[in-house]
């Protein structure tokens, strides 16, 4: 889980700085300056983009403050509109859902002002301050979906049908649809907020909250302790003569001591992954391994065990989901997902697993034998996979991600991944000067519906996005594990006259001595990944913000265009289009080229194992009562080759599950990435530029144009013509091979317009 920044709600979803925990009868207080300021946004300038130059704390906080009283007077106003007496509404959207938007849009802007600001010159919004504009941003969000009279009346209108809700015939039957999603939108959140709960029960559901959200804290605060508590210093530069110069660097105790040491190692996840991956010696690496898997157990630190936290908010969930009416945490969980129902998720991670777990067997057995002909002695155990899995993709298959990089200039990468979005989805991409940006490295583009007559400087643009790509050490923010976000800062909305804003904000190597910014292989997945998000965000054609972009998309769906996105960067035309020799020009040469292909194959039925093995234990352990230990000691043996060592405790530290909002949701990876190379092979399928424009048009008027007003099983066959099916991430992964024994079939996504997001 886990954890990027693509729209208001993934915000909230990646780690617990940013935990979406409901607060409950009460909200965080914050001086409320500004109440007296002027109606235009103080963050905003003539030209409707934010004064990011003249973004102060004090002009952020003062802004959320007037503009959360003015969104909590406007469901005051409703509310006793709502109840006094008088002929029933006509219209919903107009008389209730639009004066929501209404003073409920620039609340969101000023959120997402804030947001970029935090991640993009934390030095200026520090975490602190950032934090009381999120808290009071949101308490101020909460009041709608929190309304009793809003509530009635919105599901009053559901109830009765799409004609009575609108109260007049409509010959737009997308419209139809939208506007039905958003009602579903506001009765749902209102429902697993518990607004139908009542009496005992509402005091037992805000007991049961309020507990929660202090043992999901308890969880990660000793989480947090335990991976700092841990540090090896190594002294000997034999053990780190394989590691790449840049992770040498952040891992010297002096930064300008890198190819000396001493070197500091600890269990933060991207330092373990390093050092598994890199590192010669099998007993430092079985040490590092053991720290990494046992912290926070019995085996270790008592003080900072996670078990009892762990077990705390496992029966905690289950007693609200039992309160707000659902059988099990899981059940509730599926009201938010396209999957729909447990079942349709437990075929889908069934049948993968059956190809899955065959070719991980394989794979590991000639993984066995390459470290044996290297000189390994004995069998391989999994803390050696890493090691000799790198060695193994560098010797038989030539890649090597320093070399690449020199290939990846990021001016190239940007581009041909712009050239690629504007064939694709009838765009223009085009850089605007002189707009009030937060640091001389920030530029804006401007994005031109290219359908329209004329060229871009003759029309209106569409939508802008800002890109801040390189790192900056003490000024802006580094989460580590997370190297970008896509922030939504405007949603599009037709009753605000709002056109979609973003951001695009990396932390890449800047460019150094006349040296361009170089991109590794991972790099240029996370510009993809984000940029795909971006666009979804950019080209939504919702009318209302509250559905617009990434905003209402499933959870298991939201992920979708990223991952799209990413499979395109894997096409020999795309990788051509976006290198050349930094130096001179040079075409990226073809083994270069098969060697990023075969990275994506490359030990993926070990690697989807894993993921399946994550998703289904997030599943048992929010379905069944059994103990944690007994629910990993059944299902570990199906997953893995491996023997499950006896103090493994890893689950005391799954923060996503447990202290993040990904409980009974961690599947939703693997859904959305399935999801997505099944979109990715009508691309594939299109061998012909007009074919393959033709199939980017269509991904564009669904997927990027409908956004979270159209349930994801309905774009997808709108888009595809049929149900999804696992069978195009397995070809994808390479791991597709006849099986004996029954096939499970497609695995659907029922349940078409009946759940919307949380």
């Amino acid at each position: 889980m886990a954890v990027s920044f693509c729209g208001k709600r993934l915000l909230l979803t990646r780690t617990n700085l940013f935990a979406n925990s409901r607060r409950h009868g009460y909200i965080v207080l914050v001086p409320e300056i500004g109440e007296d300021l002027p109606e235009k946004n103080p963050l905003s300038s003539a030209n409707g983009l934010p004064e990011f130059n003249n973004a102060t704390i004090e002009k952020c906080v003062a802004a959320i403050g007037q503009q959360a009283i003015a969104a909590e007077k406007s469901v005051k106003t409703l509310e006793d509109r709502l109840g006094s007496p008088g002929p029933p509404l006509e219209d919903v959207i107009k008389d209730v859902i639009l004066p929501l938007e209404a003073t409920g849009a620039p609340l969101e802007t000023t959120w997402g002002i804030a947001k970029t600001l935090y991640l993009g010159s934390s030095s200026r919004l520090p975490t602190k301050s950032y934090m009381t504009i999120h808290e009071r941003a949101r308490s101020a969000r909460r009041a709608k979906f929190n309304s009793v009279p809003i509530y009635t009346t919105l599901k009053g209108a559901l109830e009765a049908g799409t004609q009575s809700a609108h109260g007049k015939d409509t010959t737009d039957p997308l419209a139809i649809g939208e506007e039905h999603r958003l009602l579903q939108k506001y009765v749902l959140e209102a429902k697993l907020s518990g607004i139908e709960v009542d009496g005992s029960s509402k005091a037992e559901l805000n007991e049961i909250l309020e507990k929660l959200s202090q043992e999901r804290n308890k969880l990660q605060n000793k989480r947090d302790v335990a991976v700092k508590k841990f540090q090896q210093v190594i002294s000997d530069p034999a053990m780190m003569k394989e590691f790449p110069p840049t992770v040498l660097q952040s891992l010297a105790t002096d930064p300008s001591q890198a190819l000396k040491g001493p070197w500091k190692i600890t269990l933060q996840p991207p330092v373990v992954a390093s050092f598994l991956e890199h590192c010669p010696d099998r007993t430092h690496r079985w040490n590092l391994w053991q720290a990494d898997t046992r912290k926070c157990s019995i085996h270790t630190d008592k003080s900072l065990e996670n078990s009892s936290h762990l077990e705390a908010i496992r029966s905690l969930r289950k007693r609200q989901a039992k309160l707000l009416g659902y059988e099990s945490y899981v059940h509730m969980s599926m009201e938010t997902k396209m999957a729909g129902t447990v079942g349709a998720v437990s075929n889908a991670l069934d049948e993968l697993l059956r190809y899955a777990r065959p070719a991980a067997e394989q794979e590991l057995g000639a993984l066995q034998r390459f470290a044996g002909e290297n000189g390994f002695r004995g069998p391989l155990d999994i803390y050696d996979v890493p090691y000799w899995k790198r060695r193994h993709l560098a010797t038989i298959h030539q890649y090597d991600p320093e070399a690449l990089k020199d290939y990846f200039p990021l001016p190239t990468v940007l581009s041909g991944m712009f050239r690629l979005a504007e064939q694709l989805f009838g765009i223009r991409i085009v850089e605007r000067e002189g707009v009030d940006v937060w640091h001389e490295d920030v530029h804006f583009y401007d994005v031109f519906d290219a359908r329209l007559e004329g060229p871009p400087c003759q029309s209106e643009p569409i939508a802008g996005f800002y890109t801040d790509f390189y790192s900056r050490e003490n000024e802006k923010l580094s989460i580590a594990g997370n190297a970008g976000w896509m922030v939504g800062i405007v949603n599009r909305s037709v009753a605000a006259n709002a056109r979609p804003l973003a951001a695009l904000i990396c932390n890449f190597a800047a460019p150094l001595y006349g040296k361009p910014s170089l991109l590794t292989p991972e790099d240029l997945h996370t510009l993809f990944n984000r940029f795909g998000r971006g666009l979804q965000h950019l080209l939504t054609e919702c009318r209302y913000s509250d559905v617009a972009g990434l905003s209402n998309i499933e959870w298991d769906a939201v992920e979708v265009s990223g991952h799209v996105f990413t499979h395109l960067l894997h096409d020999v035309d795309t990788i051509r289009t976006i290198s050349s020799h930094y130096t001179n020009g040079n075409a990226l040469p073809e083994p270069c080229i098969e060697a990023i292909q075969r990275r994506r194959t490359h030990l993926a039925g070990y690697r989807l194992c894993r993921e399946l093995y994550h998703s289904q234990l997030d599943l048992q352990l929010h379905l069944t009562s059994d103990y944690w230990l007994d629910v990993v000691r059944n299902l570990y043996p199906r997953y893995h080759t491996f023997e499950l060592d006896r103090k493994d405790a890893h689950p005391c530290s799954l923060l996503p599950i447990f202290s993040g909002d990904w409980g009974a949701a961690y599947y939703s990876h693997t859904w959305s990435k399935m999801i997505a190379a099944d979109v990715y092979s009508a691309f594939a399928e299109a061998k012909e530029p007009t074919l393959r424009q033709e199939v980017g048009r269509r991904f564009r008027e669904t997927f990027l144009a409908l956004g979270g007003g159209c349930h994801p099983a309905e774009v997808f066959r709108r888009f595809r013509g049929r149900d999804p099916c696992p069978t195009a991430l397995l070809k994808t992964l390479g791991i597709y091979k006849p099986l004996h024994g029954p096939a499970t079939g497609h695995s659907k996504a029922p349940k078409d317009e009946q759940h919307s997001q949380q």
